[in-house]
């Protein structure tokens, strides 16, 4: 339990410096000039288990991101909106597996603050398309 706890404490660490300061109450309507990354998170049910990668699509796609050309396409397709992000039509069992999915940056700009539960990893997938596929 302890190296969970650890290896969580550690995983926030990363993302919050890899998304800059955390932001205050007033946050700034721009991010600052040369942030153009989000870093993005996929966490199981209680915490069991954490991943996260850095995703940066400017100037163009990199990071370790293993769809990063597909991500920042279909980000840029949804304007940022990580709510509006393509939904495929699949069939997900009803199995309660809880997954919750972060995005902490800037993109496009704008700064990010982004966080979702979905019932499963099969309704993230559906409804995320590459975004969290890491």
């Amino acid at each position: 339990m302890r190296s969970l706890t650890v290896t969580s404490a550690a995983l926030l660490a990363c993302a919050a410096a890899a998304a800059g300061a955390v932001p205050s109450a007033a946050a700034p309507a721009e991010a600052p000039p040369g942030k153009h990354e989000v870093f993005l998170t996929v966490s199981g049910d209680a915490d069991t288990w954490i991943r996260g990668v850095l995703l940066s699509c400017v100037p163009e796609p990199s990071g370790h991101h293993p769809f990063a050309r597909e991500a920042c396409a279909e980000l840029d397709r949804a304007g940022g909106d990580f709510d509006g992000l393509p939904r495929e039509d699949r069939i997900c069992t009803k199995e309660y597996a809880p997954v919750t999915v972060g995005a902490t940056g800037s993109f496009q700009g704008r700064p990010v603050d982004w966080h979702r539960t979905y019932g499963n990893a099969c309704e993230m997938a559906a409804s995320t398309g590459h975004v969290f596929s890491f």
